[in-house]
């Protein structure tokens, strides 16, 4: 659990990107096999295996965190994230790709900059510093 607390945000990147990637490999996915009719039963899963995933990490990031801002702002856009995933899942509204795009881009740069810029200092940390 360690490691997640000290590496939370590099796992949000990581989760974030691999989202991203899923989420613009789909359509390829769908075109190859189009010949098939279905896809594979374990692609679509991977959405809310991701989701799950990036809350996590989000969690222990904003735990972590010094601004009250990139807190909100991590949890917005998950929130923005989840809404977008679910409803093309249940299939409630029929919104751009971009919209999906975007709200994950801007998970994996919320967690670059909280990384660089809003981390609290751990008293681990302090305490390796001073000897």
């Amino acid at each position: 659990m360690k490691a997640l607390k000290l590496n939370s945000d590099y796992l949000g990147v990581t989760f974030s990107s691999l989202c991203m990637l899923h989420c613009f490999l789909t359509p390829f996915l769908f075109i190859s096999q189009a010949h098939l009719s279905t896809i594979p039963g374990w692609w679509q899963p991977l959405n809310f295996l991701f989701l799950s995933l990036s809350f996590l990490a989000i969690y222990r990031s904003v735990q972590n965190s010094s601004s009250l801002n990139v807190k909100i702002l991590l949890y917005l856009s998950w929130t923005v994230l989840a809404f977008l995933l679910i409803s093309e899942e249940l299939e409630l509204f029929h919104l751009p790709e971009i919209l999906t795009y975007a709200s994950g881009f801007s998970l994996a740069f919320l967690h670059i900059y909280n990384r660089k810029y809003c981390q609290c200092a751990d008293e681990e940390r302090v305490l390796d510093n001073k000897g």
